[in-house]
């Protein structure tokens, strides 16, 4: 992963030193709340419902085991409100349509879809503290929230997947550098995202961004990028256009310049619902596309333009060291193959979890290994203090001290060797991260919504909570197959509700917490095919609904399929309007039941 160099971690503690004086400055009223407010927030703090909530960086995933114990640390020591704090917002969290809350949990670190990590009940007068600690382990909330280009999110397979073309995470390291404090970029219309992968399959959601980045090869092997823009989710849905087909490699740093650039000059900063750069793009087309291109061409004529030298490139590619893996010879590979074979026959939860959390790899004698953080009784992503120390130790002790964050809310171990796997098996199941679920309907993203969230509409953990525990037989499970179901509170779509081949949403309807489905969207991953938006089933369901609507659908799914058909592709062969009279059909026998 990458190391860092002397001035990045000079760089990252100063900016904690500025944060304290900042801080300190506001809680002695000579800095007024206004005034503190987008600083505090372009280091990652927010105030939500019931505290402040604090969002850590992680570029393009990558985590090493010391930082992953500084985050325990953070959990154990800092994520700490008072009783009366809890006591109180726990009193808000009556049930929902019978089902039962979620209790209000402390001590905690969350993974998010962006390959963040929040926190949630942090003093805020605490903060500093915390930061100087991220910063001993070069970690930081730097660009995490404020509208200025956030942390740029990849592929956790990167430099690992046998299916990549171009490792991404030195073009991502480069584009976070330039990005970090752009003065000219500091304060955007509206926030600003990036998704970057050089692999065939989109395991980073590209399309679903402010800007999604491919690297490819042309025909003569150069090196270059695909890029889309105008891509993102919320009140407007619209997955990213292509703006640029082939860009080399080395003009990438100018190109989105230009794209900011002419977003920053034309966007909407009279309306927030309407400040995105899809809404611009989708408005003015190719009128936009063509301001782009005038602007990049004036970017070069210029003579102040950003084309990377390969030296420079060279110099951040450097930085990514391979971790010392001992290469297991051709005989101790195929031996350590022929003993899984015969591990897996006499025990079927380990073959599940060989086929559902155990991936290939680019060096034959090592795989990827999903740790699982999806289980009864813990929240989508909620990872306790004891758990991150955890993943700590086993990342340690077999994967060369690393993890990725990935896009689905768990961990990856990236370098296991496979000699190591039943070893790792049995470690992960007494962690409780064995869970053969990975992909499948109980591997759910989710947001913290209302619970949390200030700005949710709707709890969304009680209803994972309900489809969780409908569904622990792992049995049924696998005979669906792989299933995406997403969860968002509110139309900011954190759960990434349209991406969902099953996407339910947290509405307000007077009051009361209601939710949207929608059927057949996709992340543009191999199993859900091209990137696109789910369609609505109807008018929302009550809370007490949505386990039912759920089933129905499924049920549908399981009468209509033909042989190995997965759910994405039985709902395209058959149609949406068979899957929403089945989810209409569960709201009224719910409401005669009732």
């Amino acid at each position: 992963m990458y190391q860092y160099t002397a001035f990045d971690s000079e760089f990252v503690k100063a900016r904690a030193a500025q944060y304290r004086d900042q801080l300190s400055r506001n809680l002695a009223g000579k800095l007024a709340d206004d005034d503190f407010r987008p600083l505090r927030l372009q280091n990652g703090w927010y105030v939500q419902r019931y505290a402040p909530m604090l969002r850590v960086a992680v570029p393009y995933g990558e985590l090493n085991s010391a930082q992953l114990r500084v985050l325990a640390q953070i959990a154990r020591d800092y994520d700490t409100p008072s009783a009366e704090l809890i006591e109180r917002a726990q009193s808000t969290q009556d049930k929902i349509g019978g089902i039962e809350a979620p209790k209000l949990t402390t001590h905690y670190g969350h993974f998010t879809t962006r390959q963040n990590v929040q926190f949630n009940w942090i003093p805020l007068d605490k903060s500093a503290d915390v930061m100087e600690l991220l910063a001993s382990v070069n970690l930081h909330g730097i660009q995490t929230s404020g509208n200025c280009i956030r942390n740029i999110t990849s592929d956790e397979r990167a430099g690992i997947a046998v299916d990549e073309d171009v490792d991404p995470r030195p073009y991502a390291e480069v584009l976070r550098q330039w990005s970090t404090l752009h003065p000219e970029f500091a304060y955007l219309p509206r926030k600003f995202k990036i998704a970057i992968t050089g692999a065939t399959e989109d395991r980073a959601a590209i399309e679903w961004h402010d800007i999604g980045l491919r690297l490819l090869r042309d025909d003569e092997g150069n090196v270059g990028f695909k890029i889309y823009v105008g891509g993102g989710m919320g009140r407007t849905p619209i997955t990213g256009t292509v703006i640029r087909e082939f860009l080399p490699w080395n003009q990438i740093i100018n190109y989105l310049e230009a794209v900011v650039r002419v977003y920053n000059g034309w966007g909407r900063r009279d309306n927030i619902y309407k400040a995105r750069i899809k809404i611009l793009v989708k408005a003015e087309g190719q009128r936009y596309f063509d301001e782009v291109n005038e602007e990049f061409d004036r970017i070069l004529e210029s003579g102040a333009h950003h084309t990377i030298p390969q030296v420079e490139l060279d110099r951040v590619s450097a930085c990514f060291v391979l971790p010392p893996v001992d290469v297991v010879s051709d005989e101790a590979q195929e031996k350590a193959e022929q003993a899984l074979l015969a591990q897996a026959k006499a025990d079927k939860e380990f073959t599940r979890w060989l086929q559902q959390n155990v991936t290939s790899h680019q060096n034959p004698g090592l795989r990827v290994v999903t740790l699982s953080f999806k289980r009864l009784g813990q929240a989508p992503g909620d990872a306790t203090a004891d758990q991150l120390a955890t993943a700590a130790d086993l990342a340690d002790k077999f994967s060369s001290g690393e993890v990725r964050v990935n896009h689905d809310q768990n961990l990856v171990l990236p370098w296991v060797r496979i000699d190591q796997l039943a070893d790792l098996y049995q470690a992960a199941k007494a962690a409780g991260f064995a869970r053969a679920n990975v992909h499948l309907l109980t591997d759910m993203i989710a947001c913290p919504g209302g619970d949390y969230c200030a700005l949710a509409n709707a709890r969304s953990l009680p209803i994972a909570a309900a489809i969780t525990e409908r569904y622990q037989d792992l049995d049924e499970l696998f005979d669906l197959g792989e299933i995406d179901l997403h969860i968002s509170g509110c139309i900011n779509s954190c759960g990434h509700h349209h991406s969902g081949h099953i996407g339910i949403l947290g509405v307000d309807k007077d009051g009361q917490e209601w939710y949207q489905v929608t059927l057949g969207g996709s992340d543009g991953s191999f199993l859900s095919g091209p990137s696109k938006a789910g369609k609505v089933v109807g008018p929302s369901f009550a809370a007490a609904e949505v386990v039912d609507v759920v089933e129905a659908v499924l049920d549908t799914y399981r009468d209509k399929r033909e042989a190995h058909e997965t759910f994405a592709r039985t709902l395209n062969r058959v149609g949406f309007d068979v899957f929403k009279a089945a989810a209409n059909s569960a709201r009224n026998t719910t409401a005669r039941a009732n």
